[in-house]
């Protein structure tokens, strides 16, 4: 049946009795996708019946979707005209792990930041009130995977509910955004799932009505709109409705029946309206319905039978298992240390701490921006905040870190994870602003450990220091010392350079994970003949005076970094070399790093050698920028 779907018109064309094999397709087509290359999986599977509903009732692409969070739009590509280019599913060239306009026009928003929807979706209606009836769009955002959590949602609802905008929000309720869902509101909609009453309620209101002689003059959308008007979540529709927008709801997300009635009652108001539908992530498949940790929410590839792990093969170390084993010794050590997540504990490395020391942990929700004000506060009173979130969400809290934290002078760590070319989640997820951020925070001291050690080493000086701290590190498998030339009696301490190669030609200042690929470059011009000084920086700011003078007395000084080469780490380190060696006597610095542009989603490794930061593309640019200046 899925083979015959394109567009929404085919499937407004399905008979509704067929609706479940339909339903049942889907789910085997995506677990058998995220199976082979990897993806979010449970959210997809949770939405099947609801996107289902939503195309059949909406007429896509003139009413628009907008999916926040973009993950969960998997079944929408499948009903889109994409289902065939599932097994290029976040592989370079194919399918994007999230909505794009490149890819179809139905499709409006990227967004794999979520809480965006919206107020996105608020500008298109209030842009709307000068058109004539006939020629306006209707527009829905799916909020759901703990969007709702987010600051930026409560603001775009207070606004759609005062303006009276006719904006149409589905809330898909499924409990759950990467973690357990933050969010006393979302405790009370909980409580009244999990409620065996209002279960009963909902039965006792369907005989009842079933025996008044006016319903069978009701359309059956009236029928439903009694019904919730009678049993609905009193916490979130008290809230909803308190701003102005009307409630509907709760809804079962997997009766496409009722789904499709409820929805179809919305598309007929003039006036805000949310649709409130309980849905079970994961469903359909064990493995996901049955995760307690949520594994299953993004997931690399594995056997279908057994889900992920089921692929033999142990997987190498991680730089998150490095960071989250310190974190377990430092927080023994410091009682008065906190680690703050934005509803990511597990990917962030926090679960070990917050399952041994629960107090010691602090998660916020999707909510960036509250957890770095949060710290501030934390660090006045006396607590030491580490706050670990993914290098691309820390440009979300960018003011509170510059203003609440370090204009305040609040010991303040940030460690952020996945720095750099991240891979498979595309433009978003690159974590390759956080260098050029940081550095642009008065005070902020700014970290990159190269391998597993320093990472230890730096996190451990990082929580003596004053002010705030950023520590970075990259995706996947950690460095060992050895790669890096670290020696086993090594000696650099605090926020010392290390000088890991002698030479005369060239000083090349690695930062970070490209230490490793600089001492690789190092070795292919050795066979070039030329000598390359190699230093792994380790502290951006403050800079080692030592291999600030050693770079200032090379006839060419080379940086590598793993993020935006504009105001990065090449440009700092280049400043301070001009500040000791003044403009006239100092080297000419090449500055390698990733251009200003939107990234598209491939292997790591790939698009760091098409961007030439692998070691033969620091190699060929230091011999080329060598040739220039002779």
């Amino acid at each position: 049946m899925l083979e015959a779907i394109d567009s929404s018109t085919d499937v407004k064309s399905v008979p509704a009795e067929a609706l479940p094999v339909l339903a049942e397709e889907l789910r085997e087509a995506i677990v058998a996708a995220v199976a082979q290359v990897g993806g979010h999986l449970g959210s997809n599977l949770g939405v099947v019946e609801l996107t289902i509903a939503l195309h059949r009732v909406f007429d896509t692409p003139r009413d628009l979707l907008v999916w926040d969070t973009g993950h969960q739009a998997y079944v929408h590509k499948m009903l889109t005209g994409r289902r065939d280019q599932f097994d290029t599913l976040r592989r370079a060239g194919g399918l994007s792990g999230y909505p794009s306009r490149e890819e179809s026009p139905q499709d409006l928003i990227e967004n794999s930041h979520a809480s965006t929807a919206l107020s996105w979706t608020a500008g298109m209606s209030r842009a709307q009130r000068t058109l004539a009836e006939q020629d306006r769009r209707r527009f829905v955002a799916i909020v759901g995977d703990g969007a709702l959590t987010g600051g930026m949602a409560y603001e775009a609802l207070n606004n759609i509910g005062h303006h009276q905008l006719p904006a149409i929000i589905v809330l898909n309720d499924n409990g759950r955004s990467y973690a357990e869902t933050v969010s006393r509101l979302s405790e009370r909609v909980a409580d009244l799932r999990t409620d065996p009453r209002y279960r009963s309620l909902r039965g006792h209101i369907d005989r009842a009505l079933a025996r008044l002689p006016f319903v069978e003059r009701l359309t059956d959308a009236g029928v439903e709109a009694i019904k919730s008007a009678i049993s609905e979540a009193p916490a979130l529709q008290s809230f909803v409705e308190a701003l102005g927008i009307r409630y509907l709801g709760p809804y079962d997300g997997h009766d496409m029946p009722k789904l499709e009635l409820a929805l179809s009652h919305a598309a007929r108001l003039n006036t805000p309206v949310l649709v409130h539908v309980l849905t079970q992530k994961g469903k359909g498949y064990a493995p996901a319905e049955t995760d307690p940790e949520q594994k299953l929410h993004d997931t690399s590839a594995f056997d279908v039978a057994t889900g992920p792990g089921g692929k033999g093969g142990a997987r190498p170390r991680r730089w998150t298992t490095a960071f989250s084993e310190t974190l377990l010794e430092l927080a023994e050590e410091r009682p008065e240390l906190v680690a703050i997540t934005a509803a990511m504990p597990g990917s962030t490395g926090l679960l070990p701490l917050a399952t041994r020391e629960p107090d010691q942990v602090l998660d916020v929700g999707i909510a960036e921006q509250h957890a770095v004000t949060c710290a501030a506060g934390l660090s006045y009173a006396g607590k030491l905040p580490i706050v670990a979130v993914y290098s691309t969400f820390f440009s979300r809290a960018f003011d509170q870190a510059n203003l609440d934290v370090a204009l305040h002078d609040e010991h303040v760590v940030f460690v952020l994870d996945r720095a750099g070319i991240t891979g498979d989640d595309g433009p978003s997820h690159h974590g390759i602003l956080d260098l050029s951020l940081g550095l642009r925070i008065a005070g902020m001291t700014v970290l990159t450990p190269s391998c597993e050690e320093d990472l230890t080493a730096l996190l451990r000086t990082a929580v003596e220091l004053r002010g705030p701290v950023l520590v970075r590190f990259a995706k996947g498998a950690v460095i060992p010392g050895a790669d890096v030339g670290r020696p086993e009696d090594d000696e650099v301490a605090g926020l010392e350079a290390r000088r890991v190669r002698e030479g005369a030609d060239v000083c090349v200042l690695a930062v970070g994970d490209r230490v490793a690929a600089a001492r690789e470059a190092a070795d292919l011009l050795a066979e070039a003949g030329i000598e390359a000084q190699l230093w792994d920086v380790r502290s951006v700011r403050p800079a080692d005076a030592r291999m600030l003078a050693a770079a200032a007395e090379a006839p060419l000084v080379v940086t590598v970094e793993n993020g935006v080469v504009g105001g990065g780490a090449g440009s700092e380190l280049a400043d301070r070399i001009v500040e000791l060696a003044g403009v006239r006597h100092a080297p000419p610095v090449l500055r390698l790093g990733v251009p200003s542009t939107f990234l598209p989603h491939g292997k790591p490794d790939r698009i760091l050698a098409e961007l030439g930061l692998d070691a033969a593309g620091i190699a060929a640019a230091t011999r080329k920028a060598l040739a220039d200046e002779r």
